[in-house]
């Protein structure tokens, strides 16, 4: 079973290891961003540059997200498009997006933007680790390997 691995890459810490487990298993790797981005030139790995409009990458990513493919986003919107498509969703943190647990992650969302709006001082997500990368990593290594079988 072919595996496509689509990264949302404009502000994804965990490039590299993406292209550590697609070099693994001959993964196909989108790197997705509306600038131009340094990616490995390697066969399985293509740069996709989209426009600058809104939401273009994130549109280009839903659009190609199905049941071979693993999305690597933090967006939580986007994360919900892709897994109504039947992809498998991480974050660079490691932690799968499901569809037990989207709704209430859009949830939060709504509730800290309106927080923000109405001139709330709220925190953002705690620092990436050493461990988050770890997690990925392995994260990943997992569902590529149950999407090959």
């Amino acid at each position: 079973m072919t595996v496509t691995i689509l990264v949302d890459a404009d502000a994804c810490p965990v490039k590299d290891e993406v292209y550590k487990v697609a070099f693994r298993y001959d993964a196909a790797v989108k790197v997705v961003a509306n600038a131009y981005m340094r990616v490995p030139d390697h066969a399985s790995i293509e740069r996709v540059i989209v426009s600058d409009g809104f939401d273009a990458a994130d549109d280009w990513i839903a659009e190609r997200a199905d049941p071979h493919a693993i999305v690597i986003t933090a967006d939580i919107p986007l994360a919900d498009r892709c897994l109504k498509a039947g992809a498998t969703v991480l974050a660079p943190n490691g932690k799968p997006f499901t569809e037990d647990m989207i709704g209430g992650a859009l949830a939060a969302r709504a509730i800290m933007a309106d927080l923000r709006g109405g001139g709330d001082q709220v925190g953002g997500p705690p620092p990436f680790r050493k461990e988050d990368r770890s997690r990925f990593l392995q994260a990943l290594d997992r569902e590529v390997v149950r999407l090959r079988k």
